[in-house]
Protein backbone atom coordinates (compact mmCIF):
# COMPACT_ATOMS: atom_id res chain seq x y z
CA UNK A 1 0.00 0.00 0.00
CA UNK A 2 1.44 3.29 -1.34
CA UNK A 3 2.07 6.30 1.07
CA UNK A 4 -0.78 8.38 -0.66
CA UNK A 5 -3.01 5.58 0.14
CA UNK A 6 -2.82 6.07 3.83
CA UNK A 7 -3.48 8.63 6.42
CA UNK A 8 -0.25 9.87 8.08
CA UNK A 9 -0.05 10.31 11.98
CA UNK A 10 -0.08 13.91 12.28
CA UNK A 11 -3.39 14.34 9.43
CA UNK A 12 -6.74 14.36 11.04
CA UNK A 13 -8.82 11.36 9.67
CA UNK A 14 -11.95 13.47 9.19
CA UNK A 15 -10.12 16.20 7.63
CA UNK A 16 -8.54 13.52 5.02
CA UNK A 17 -12.20 12.38 4.70
CA UNK A 18 -13.38 15.34 3.80
CA UNK A 19 -10.85 16.17 1.07
CA UNK A 20 -11.77 12.69 -0.15
CA UNK A 21 -15.35 13.32 -0.78
CA UNK A 22 -14.18 17.10 -2.12
CA UNK A 23 -12.25 15.24 -4.99
CA UNK A 24 -14.95 12.81 -5.91
CA UNK A 25 -17.65 15.51 -6.15
CA UNK A 26 -14.85 17.32 -8.18
CA UNK A 27 -14.75 15.17 -10.59
CA UNK A 28 -18.12 13.92 -10.28
CA UNK A 29 -19.18 17.03 -11.67
CA UNK A 30 -16.75 17.53 -14.51
CA UNK A 31 -17.68 14.19 -15.70
CA UNK A 32 -21.65 15.48 -15.20
CA UNK A 33 -20.51 18.43 -17.02
CA UNK A 34 -19.28 16.37 -20.40
CA UNK A 35 -23.09 14.50 -20.65
CA UNK A 36 -25.59 15.30 -22.73
CA UNK A 37 -28.49 17.68 -21.13
CA UNK A 38 -30.77 14.37 -21.07
CA UNK A 39 -28.72 12.43 -18.83
CA UNK A 40 -27.18 15.27 -16.89
CA UNK A 41 -31.17 16.54 -16.38
CA UNK A 42 -31.42 12.64 -15.40
CA UNK A 43 -28.52 12.41 -12.59
CA UNK A 44 -29.14 15.48 -10.97
CA UNK A 45 -33.12 14.75 -10.31
CA UNK A 46 -32.46 11.43 -9.12
CA UNK A 47 -29.72 12.09 -6.99
CA UNK A 48 -31.37 15.52 -5.49
CA UNK A 49 -34.46 13.26 -5.16
CA UNK A 50 -32.12 10.69 -3.28
CA UNK A 51 -30.71 13.37 -1.05
CA UNK A 52 -34.17 14.60 -0.53
CA UNK A 53 -35.75 11.48 0.49
CA UNK A 54 -33.08 11.24 3.06
CA UNK A 55 -33.88 14.34 4.61
CA UNK A 56 -37.32 14.10 4.49
CA UNK A 57 -37.34 10.41 6.27
CA UNK A 58 -35.11 12.25 8.77
CA UNK A 59 -37.71 15.21 9.32
CA UNK A 60 -40.55 12.50 9.30
CA UNK A 61 -39.43 10.66 12.33
CA UNK A 62 -39.44 13.86 14.55
CA UNK A 63 -43.23 14.88 13.01
CA UNK A 64 -44.99 11.70 13.23
CA UNK A 65 -46.39 13.01 15.93
CA UNK A 66 -47.80 16.15 14.56
CA UNK A 67 -50.05 13.98 12.11
CA UNK A 68 -52.69 13.34 15.00
CA UNK A 69 -53.14 16.73 15.53
CA UNK A 70 -54.39 17.17 11.87
CA UNK A 71 -56.87 14.64 11.59
CA UNK A 72 -60.02 15.85 9.56
CA UNK A 73 -62.81 16.26 12.45
CA UNK A 74 -65.72 14.39 12.73
CA UNK A 75 -67.93 16.83 10.09
CA UNK A 76 -64.97 17.21 7.52
CA UNK A 77 -67.76 16.04 4.78
CA UNK A 78 -69.52 19.13 5.12
CA UNK A 79 -66.66 21.22 4.85
CA UNK A 80 -65.45 23.36 2.29
CA UNK A 81 -63.58 20.80 -0.94
CA UNK A 82 -60.51 23.39 -1.41
CA UNK A 83 -60.40 23.69 2.56
CA UNK A 84 -60.12 19.63 2.95
CA UNK A 85 -57.36 19.99 0.13
CA UNK A 86 -55.56 22.38 2.36
CA UNK A 87 -55.43 20.30 5.24
CA UNK A 88 -54.22 17.00 3.77
CA UNK A 89 -51.42 18.80 2.43
CA UNK A 90 -50.73 20.35 5.59
CA UNK A 91 -50.61 16.84 6.96
CA UNK A 92 -48.48 15.38 4.10
CA UNK A 93 -45.99 18.30 5.53
CA UNK A 94 -46.35 16.68 8.90
CA UNK A 95 -46.59 12.81 8.15
CA UNK A 96 -44.33 9.64 8.63
CA UNK A 97 -40.90 9.24 7.83
CA UNK A 98 -42.51 7.51 4.11
CA UNK A 99 -44.44 10.58 3.55
CA UNK A 100 -42.06 12.60 4.56
CA UNK A 101 -39.28 10.70 2.26
CA UNK A 102 -41.94 10.70 -0.84
CA UNK A 103 -43.07 14.85 -0.60
CA UNK A 104 -39.32 15.81 0.14
CA UNK A 105 -37.42 13.46 -2.68
CA UNK A 106 -40.52 14.86 -5.12
CA UNK A 107 -40.09 18.44 -4.31
CA UNK A 108 -35.71 18.43 -4.50
CA UNK A 109 -35.71 16.38 -7.59
CA UNK A 110 -37.80 18.88 -9.34
CA UNK A 111 -36.52 22.03 -8.70
CA UNK A 112 -33.12 19.84 -9.58
CA UNK A 113 -34.18 18.80 -12.44
CA UNK A 114 -35.89 22.02 -13.31
CA UNK A 115 -32.68 24.08 -12.56
CA UNK A 116 -30.37 22.05 -14.57
CA UNK A 117 -32.17 22.21 -17.79
CA UNK A 118 -32.69 25.79 -17.70
CA UNK A 119 -28.89 27.00 -16.90
CA UNK A 120 -27.89 24.30 -19.87
CA UNK A 121 -30.78 25.90 -22.14
CA UNK A 122 -30.03 29.77 -21.25
CA UNK A 123 -26.33 29.36 -19.79
CA UNK A 124 -27.27 31.04 -16.06
CA UNK A 125 -28.70 31.00 -13.14
CA UNK A 126 -30.81 33.80 -11.94
CA UNK A 127 -34.08 34.88 -10.22
CA UNK A 128 -36.33 33.73 -13.41
CA UNK A 129 -34.94 29.96 -13.80
CA UNK A 130 -35.01 29.82 -9.44
CA UNK A 131 -38.48 30.68 -9.40
CA UNK A 132 -39.39 28.46 -12.13
CA UNK A 133 -38.02 25.43 -10.46
CA UNK A 134 -39.92 26.06 -7.77
CA UNK A 135 -43.19 26.61 -9.49
CA UNK A 136 -42.40 23.06 -10.86
CA UNK A 137 -41.78 22.23 -7.37
CA UNK A 138 -44.61 23.60 -5.76
CA UNK A 139 -47.02 21.93 -8.57
CA UNK A 140 -45.30 18.49 -8.25
CA UNK A 141 -46.04 18.73 -4.10
CA UNK A 142 -49.60 19.50 -4.62
CA UNK A 143 -50.01 16.73 -6.82
CA UNK A 144 -48.52 13.90 -4.57
CA UNK A 145 -49.55 15.39 -1.26
CA UNK A 146 -53.44 15.96 -1.69
CA UNK A 147 -54.22 18.02 -4.32
CA UNK A 148 -55.45 16.23 -6.69
CA UNK A 149 -58.64 14.99 -4.06
CA UNK A 150 -60.42 18.90 -4.57
CA UNK A 151 -62.40 19.56 -7.68
CA UNK A 152 -59.98 22.45 -8.80
CA UNK A 153 -56.92 19.95 -9.12
CA UNK A 154 -55.41 22.64 -11.49
CA UNK A 155 -56.18 25.66 -9.95
CA UNK A 156 -54.88 24.28 -6.46
CA UNK A 157 -51.06 22.72 -8.06
CA UNK A 158 -50.87 26.15 -9.91
CA UNK A 159 -51.32 27.96 -6.21
CA UNK A 160 -48.82 26.13 -4.71
CA UNK A 161 -46.58 26.66 -7.50
CA UNK A 162 -47.34 30.17 -7.32
CA UNK A 163 -46.51 29.97 -3.75
CA UNK A 164 -43.66 27.74 -3.94
CA UNK A 165 -41.78 30.66 -6.59
CA UNK A 166 -42.54 33.96 -4.97
CA UNK A 167 -40.74 31.68 -1.20
CA UNK A 168 -38.07 30.70 -3.16
CA UNK A 169 -37.97 34.49 -5.40
CA UNK A 170 -37.90 36.09 -1.84
CA UNK A 171 -34.87 33.74 -0.38
CA UNK A 172 -32.99 34.12 -3.79
CA UNK A 173 -33.19 38.22 -3.63
CA UNK A 174 -31.98 37.95 -0.16
CA UNK A 175 -29.10 35.85 -0.64
CA UNK A 176 -27.86 37.77 -3.75
CA UNK A 177 -28.44 41.18 -1.53
CA UNK A 178 -26.14 39.85 1.48
CA UNK A 179 -23.40 37.89 -0.78
CA UNK A 180 -22.56 40.98 -2.89
CA UNK A 181 -19.05 42.14 -1.29
CA UNK A 182 -19.48 45.72 -0.09
CA UNK A 183 -18.31 48.20 -3.32
CA UNK A 184 -15.21 49.40 -0.69
CA UNK A 185 -14.30 45.11 -0.72
CA UNK A 186 -14.26 45.22 -4.53
CA UNK A 187 -11.83 48.30 -4.77
CA UNK A 188 -9.40 46.39 -2.43
CA UNK A 189 -9.45 43.30 -4.38
CA UNK A 190 -5.81 43.24 -6.02
CA UNK A 191 -4.67 45.32 -2.65
CA UNK A 192 -5.68 42.55 -0.57
CA UNK A 193 -4.11 39.53 -2.73
CA UNK A 194 -0.99 41.49 -2.92
CA UNK A 195 -0.88 41.70 1.30
CA UNK A 196 -2.15 38.36 2.12
CA UNK A 197 0.69 36.76 -0.66
CA UNK A 198 3.08 39.06 1.11
CA UNK A 199 1.59 37.69 4.74
CA UNK A 200 1.33 41.45 5.48
CA UNK A 201 -2.74 41.20 5.60
CA UNK A 202 -3.04 42.41 9.39
CA UNK A 203 -2.07 46.01 6.95
CA UNK A 204 -5.27 46.04 4.47
CA UNK A 205 -6.70 48.08 7.49
CA UNK A 206 -4.28 50.63 7.38
CA UNK A 207 -4.33 50.71 3.28
CA UNK A 208 -8.11 51.48 4.14
CA UNK A 209 -7.68 54.14 6.76
CA UNK A 210 -5.49 56.26 4.14
CA UNK A 211 -7.83 55.34 0.87
CA UNK A 212 -5.43 53.07 -0.36
CA UNK A 213 -6.96 51.15 -2.75
CA UNK A 214 -6.05 49.09 -6.29
CA UNK A 215 -6.21 52.39 -8.55
CA UNK A 216 -3.65 53.58 -6.24
CA UNK A 217 -1.27 50.66 -5.84
CA UNK A 218 1.18 51.69 -8.89
CA UNK A 219 1.46 55.24 -7.32
CA UNK A 220 2.73 54.01 -3.94
CA UNK A 221 5.40 55.76 -2.42
CA UNK A 222 7.66 55.32 0.86
CA UNK A 223 5.87 58.54 1.94
CA UNK A 224 2.69 57.47 1.45
CA UNK A 225 2.88 53.86 3.61
CA UNK A 226 4.63 56.27 6.10
CA UNK A 227 1.81 58.22 6.54
CA UNK A 228 -0.92 55.25 7.06
CA UNK A 229 1.73 53.98 10.18
CA UNK A 230 3.38 51.13 8.28
CA UNK A 231 6.35 49.82 9.61
CA UNK A 232 9.86 50.43 7.73
CA UNK A 233 10.39 46.53 6.92
CA UNK A 234 7.10 45.87 5.62
CA UNK A 235 7.21 49.51 3.47
CA UNK A 236 10.39 47.80 1.45
CA UNK A 237 8.61 44.56 0.66
CA UNK A 238 5.34 46.23 -0.37
CA UNK A 239 6.79 48.98 -2.76
CA UNK A 240 9.60 45.89 -4.09
CA UNK A 241 6.20 43.79 -5.03
CA UNK A 242 4.36 46.37 -6.52
CA UNK A 243 7.31 47.43 -8.71
CA UNK A 244 8.15 43.79 -9.85
CA UNK A 245 4.12 43.22 -10.55
CA UNK A 246 3.90 43.72 -14.27
CA UNK A 247 0.33 43.90 -13.85
CA UNK A 248 0.67 46.54 -11.23
CA UNK A 249 2.62 48.86 -13.26
CA UNK A 250 0.13 48.61 -16.62
CA UNK A 251 -2.79 49.69 -14.65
Amino acid sequence: MGESDCVSADQNPIEFLQVKLKEFENGFRVWLAKQSLPVEAAVVTATSALQGALMGGLLGTFSSDMNSLLTPPPNAAGLNPDALVSLQQAKALAGGPLVQARNFAVMTGTNAGISCVLKRLRGKEDVQSSMAAAFGSGVMFSLVSGGTAGPNIALNAATSGIFFALVQGGIYQLGQKFSQPPVEDVQYSKTRSMLSSLGLQKYEKNFKRGMLNDTTLPLLTDDALRDVNIPPGPRLIILDCVGRDSNVKGR
